[in-house]
């Protein structure tokens, strides 16, 4: 099989042409120039401007909203008594057996501080703003529950009597939202029977995305009766979806535009809490709204996963895993946007980690009265990847093991199964650079210089950590699962040889619309400024299920390769006619000197014609289009591996952990836009690291935000954090993937899952304490060097 680096030296099965080149972003100059546009640029002739009341209480039923006063200035109001009494789950990304279902589109209790209760729209802001202030709402306090531990007790207030699962009713007891139990073999008397027991807990913060767009959405009633939307989101098509389901409107009269989104970061997989009231209001004004949260109430609807997990694991002396038991304790907040498959995610990042031989996972989501918990960034795996590696560095220290030829033994690897999200989703590794990259990763950042801490004294320590960590690739499998996962293209040539890609797929930041044209443009021979995406909606394109698990190149562009090689087919069918020569022996490369794509007889070079001369004999002779549509489904979900090593120092005075140094190295198969890939990795870095050292959304007594939802008091890494760009290595494995797109894998979540872990390993070896709760705040360093010391 060719790799990565043959294709690109020409000595594998083909030479890339477009794939793999540094080539400019498709929408860099729109950006540059404050050109493109998002929801909240949207403007419509006649449309109203839309604001939200939030409760002020974490925990209250709302008795009665009068609106008899904003009304009486001319605003359109909206309460629960205004809106379909619906219970529907924002995470349309799970098979609807499998789907827990607890949110209305306006509650009739509160069940977190800046939930909306109700809303209203005006001909100005300002107004909007005014009516607002002039709703009186009658409220019902009750006690907020905020600690996981205590709401599972039987006193506590219970945030929900019975909700959905699937089309069952059920009864929810404890706040328990939902539990996952998974058993492979014996762990108890695997690991009582083990050389070396380790035993530890580890503590993940709930923190909150950042992305850099808020969200926005734009409804407009149309004249025929249907509705169409701008929004901020990762799935046009399940907006369409869950908005035809709560308001009873045909799919056929939804119609979801696909516009650029600022940054998600996970936060808009779900169809986001302002679009069904933006679409409420709408309707029931029949005039166009636009509704735009602020930078606090984004901060009061979405935040990550924050994690206990409990880790005993079994070793024998030959460095050999015999057991694992672990379990685990989630904090979802006040809504459950899929906490079910979360679970089960997390069970197959810890069984596709390592060879555990025996495993034992009891898993819990728990109801609070927080901001409700969703994906970002790895969907439960960085919070697992930092209790393992955290773990296996720890499991290494007692054991005397070298850290790397442990996981070099003990590693998941090609021709094991791997578990791409939980149970029900499981293919098998047929590519992985990992060894390549511990290897390559530990001569790079001098591992073997890296010292003990014990040998290390001064106020400045320095200390060298590594952690390695993966994602899945979308969550294909072989047969049905508990997730949908399928994506659809349509590729089509134009009369001058130039062609269109229509995709639902969506682009959050990283690269993917450039990615799914490098790919048709290298299918179909052709120099990427003839390969355009065209803009497109729900109405235009087949359905793709969600840019999220790192599929948006794997699946959406592997989606956009069939069709690619579809249209491949019928170029050649087209041509044989006017070449008289029979399709198997015609072939479509691409003529460096024309720079185009031409059609030629096998060996005969100088008997040929562009694609465009095609294409436009086709029109005149009544031959058609050529174009081709596919909707396809992947059947596997393969890993992209990522390594970091990272050098940190430690200023024991003030407590203050700086990162100095990194080496990134990722096995994402072909890297169809390599700086992509590098700013994907040196991004995530940034990301990462604040998860390891400074955030936080932490919470008050009283059910609130102790930042108020201000960003100048929810610390994030910035540019004066990062290792100078000279000091951070990134570094691409020599890797194939055989079921991806020519060679190629995600990276988009990959890219951060082990770099707080690797973090966390590195202040270890500078200062000889292991934090097993993050952040690691300057704070909790002075604490521990105290606790040392006495």
């Amino acid at each position: 099989m060719a790799t990565y680096s043959d294709c690109l030296k020409g000595e594998g099965t083909f030479m890339f042409n477009v794939v793999s080149k540094k080539t400019p972003r498709l929408d860099a100059e729109a950006k540059v120039k404050g050109l493109e546009k998002f929801a909240s640029d949207i403007a419509l002739p006649g449309m109203l401007y839309a604001v939200v009341l939030r409760s002020p209480y974490p925990h209250a039923e709302i008795l009665r909203i009068d609106t008899s006063e904003a009304e009486a200035m001319g605003a359109v109001c909206l309460t629960p008594d205004d809106v379909p009494d619906v219970l529907y789950n924002e995470r349309g990304v799970s098979i609807p057996a499998k789907t827990y279902r607890d949110r209305r589109v306006l509650p009739r209790k509160a069940r977190h501080y800046g939930e909306a209760i109700a809303a209203v729209a005006a001909e100005s802001e300002e107004l909007a703003w005014k009516a607002l202030k002039a709703l009186k709402v009658e409220y019902k306090v009750l006690p907020p529950v905020l600690d996981p531990i205590k709401a599972i007790e039987p006193e506590s207030a219970q945030l929900y009597e019975r909700v959905f699962f699937g089309e069952e009713e059920i009864a929810i007891k404890n706040n328990i939202a939902c539990e996952r139990e998974i058993t492979v073999g014996d762990a108890d008397k695997a690991i009582a029977s083990s050389d070396f027991v380790v035993e530890e807990e580890y503590e993940l913060p709930r923190v909150y995305h950042f992305q850099l767009e808020t969200k926005s959405a734009v409804c407009n009633p149309e004249p025929d009766g249907s509705l169409t939307i701008w929004c901020t989101t990762q799935s046009i098509h399940n907006v369409r979806i869950l908005i035809g389901s709560i308001f009873g409107i045909p799919l056929s009269k939804v119609n979801v535009k696909k516009i650029p989104v600022g940054g998600s970061f996970g936060s808009s997989i779900q169809m986001n809490s302002i679009i069904p009231i933006c679409a409420a209001l709408a309707l029931k004004a029949h005039r166009p709204v636009k509704l735009v949260s602020s930078r606090e109430e984004d901060m009061y609807d979405h935040c990550k996963y924050p994690s206990r997990i409990r880790l005993r694991v079994g070793v024998n002396k030959d460095m050999s895993i015999q057991g694992v038991e672990a379990e685990v304790l989630v904090d979802i907040g006040a809504h459950q946007i899929q906490a079910y498959p979360l679970l089960g995610s997390m069970a197959g990042w810890l069984v596709s980690l390592y060879k555990w031989k025996n495993i034992k996972y009891r898993s819990r989501a728990i109801y609070t009265n927080k901001v409700p918990a969703c994906a970002m960034q790895g969907y439960g795996n960085p919070q697992m990847n930092f209790a393992v590696e955290s773990h296996v560095d720890l499991i290494c220290e007692k054991c005397g093991f070298d850290p790397i030829e442990f996981r070099l033994k003990n590693h998941v690897g090609i021709g094991d199964e791997f578990w791409g999200q939980g149970p029900t989703v499981r293919s098998i590794i047929k590519s992985c650079g990992l060894e390549e990259s511990l290897k390559t990763g530990s001569e790079l950042i001098n591992w073997k210089e890296r010292g003990h801490p014990i040998n290390k004294t001064g106020r400045y320590r320095r200390g060298i950590g590594l952690a390695r960590g993966f994602h899945t690739s979308s969550a294909g499998a072989p047969g049905p699962a508990e997730v949908i996962d399928y994506s659809g293209a349509t590729v089509k040539v134009n009369e001058d040889g130039s062609v269109d890609v229509l995709t639902a797929v969506m682009d959050l930041g990283g690269g993917t619309w450039d990615a799914i044209a490098k790919i048709v443009a290298e299918v179909l021979g052709l120099p990427l400024e003839k390969v355009s995406l065209s803009p497109v909606d729900t109405r235009t394109t087949v359905y793709d299920v969600c840019t999220h698990a790192s599929r948006g190149v794997f699946a959406g562009g592997g989606a956009a390769y069939k069709a690619a090689q579809e249209v491949k087919r019928k170029i050649l069918e087209v041509s044989s006619v006017f070449l008289q020569e029979h399709p198997e022996n015609l072939e479509l490369v691409f003529d460096p000197k024309r720079n185009d794509a031409v059609i030629r007889p096998k060996g005969v070079p100088f008997k040929s014609m562009t694609l465009g001369e095609v294409a436009r004999n086709a029109m005149v002779t009544g031959l058609g289009s050529i174009a081709a549509t596919v909707s396809f489904r992947q059947k596997t979900c393969p890993p992209s591996f990522v390594t970091n090593f990272v050098e940190v120092e430690v200023d024991t005075f003030t407590g203050i952990v700086k990162l100095l140094r990194a080496v990134c190295i990722a096995d994402c198969g072909t890297p169809i836009n390599p700086d992509g890939v590098k700013g994907q990795l040196i991004g995530s870095l940034a990301r990462y690291g604040g998860y390891a050292l400074c955030e936080e959304t932490e919470y008050s007594e009283q059910g609130r935000l102790k930042c108020e939802g201000f960003i100048t008091d929810n610390k994030i890494f910035t540019t004066e954090e990062m290792p100078f760009l000279n000091n951070i290595v990134v570094h691409f494995t020599n890797t194939y993937e055989p079921t991806g797109p020519l060679g190629a894998k995600g990276i988009g979540e990959a890219a951060g899952n082990s770099v707080a872990s690797a973090i966390a390993n590195a202040v270890y070896n500078a200062i000889g304490i292991r934090f097993t709760r993050l952040p690691i705040t300057p704070e909790k360093v002075l604490e521990a060097l105290r606790g040392k010391e006495a």
